[in-house]
């Protein structure tokens, strides 16, 4: 019985390190969150190294997309400023023009 229970722990540890690979090979933000709010509990020293270098990896691709989409929003309030500039100015049918 003692062994089932402990293997099952080790299972969902394993589990665990599993999705959080998954996670961060998909790029899934939601599913990279869930799972650090369920960090479970790692005895082993191996289990611990891998979840500090996937952590380290979810945490460097939350950077990139964080910059990524920053870049993008720069980019496209320069589209539109842009635009602004160049639309031309509209006259309106009550405009008296001299």
């Amino acid at each position: 019985m003692f062994l089932k229970c402990c293997w099952r722990l080790g299972e969902k540890q394993l589990m665990w390190l599993n999705q959080l690979k998954i996670a961060i090979i998909e790029k899934n933000i939601e599913q990279i969150e869930e799972l650090m709010q369920d960090v479970p509990h790692l005895s082993k020293a191996k289990d611990i190294d891998s979840a500090i270098c996937l952590i380290a990896e979810a945490k460097s691709l939350v950077t990139q997309l964080r910059d990524d989409t920053q870049a993008s929003m720069i980019q496209m309030k320069k589209n539109i400023d842009f635009l602004k500039v160049t639309q031309e100015n509209l006259v309106s049918s009550l405009d008296v023009i001299s």
